[in-house]
């Protein structure tokens, strides 16, 4: 229990830390930062606190890195930037609910079919 509480506390400190290096970020970084991170937490499906964290972590310093090359927006996003989130978000995968919900379709079809041969 304690290691769960102390854990919950150490994402909530680094999703703190996050969104103020966020605010770093010169503007038109900042806003396509914001509109892919929203794309992500919407469409990824991802469950696990910990990966959401990582996810969010990775893209922030896609973001920050870029911003101090001088690398402009389009150059991170592409031409598609729905595409460029999903592919992103694919990366985090393993986290998904869907994953979780997948295997309990598997699961509930196999005990079926176990109760139907016997």
């Amino acid at each position: 229990m304690f290691e769960t509480v102390v854990g919950e506390l150490e994402l909530k400190k680094r999703w703190r830390q996050l969104k103020a290096r966020k605010q770093q970020l010169p503007d038109n970084h900042r806003k396509a930062h914001d509109a892919v991170e929203r794309y992500l937490m919407y469409s990824a499906g991802i469950a696990d606190g910990a990966i959401v964290t990582a996810m969010a972590e990775d893209l922030l310093e896609l973001f920050e890195q870029s911003a101090a090359d001088g690398t402009p927006v389009s150059a991170i996003v592409g031409d598609n930037p729905v595409e460029f989130a999903e592919e992103f978000g694919r990366n985090y995968a393993e986290g998904a609910w869907i994953k979780k919900e997948r295997a309990r379709l598997n699961e509930a079809i196999e005990a079926i079919n176990k109760e139907e041969e016997s």
